[in-house]
């Protein structure tokens, strides 16, 4: 069976969602994955425990950054921990944000900042 694939990202600056029946992948950026110290991630769609659309995701990031970069108020890249959870973030000032919880992965909650959050959380609503 061929997967039919399902792209909700933005300008290749930001991370890119792309999810099929199976998978859910996050593209990042050359400049992310340098700045953040990531790497593209790709999980199971089983393994999305919910989803929730955040008017702005700069404001929403909690923990404390180890590795990546935070540019006080403008952007946030890397890897955020904190009470037992490890957060992959990537957002900027001003920009809608998707939180993805994960269960059983290398990050617990994955926060994206996306121009169609509600497109990507419409998506992965069926893989609850």
């Amino acid at each position: 069976m061929i997967d039919i694939v399902l792209s909700l990202g933005n300008d290749r600056t930001m991370a890119t969602v792309t999810t099929t029946p199976r998978t859910l992948t996050v593209s990042l950026s050359r400049g992310e994955r340098v700045l953040g110290l990531l790497r593209d991630l790709e999980v199971p769609r089983s393994a999305v425990r919910s989803v929730e659309v955040l008017p702005d995701g700069l404001a929403a990031t909690r923990g404390l950054r180890a590795p990546g970069l935070a540019l006080p108020g403008r952007r946030k890249i890397g890897t955020w921990r904190g009470r037992g959870e490890k957060t992959l973030v990537s957002v900027r000032r001003g920009r809608p944000a998707v939180r993805v919880r994960l269960t059983g992965q290398r990050f617990d909650t994955l926060l994206l900042g996306v121009d169609d959050p509600a497109g990507v959380a419409g998506a992965l609503a069926p893989a609850r």
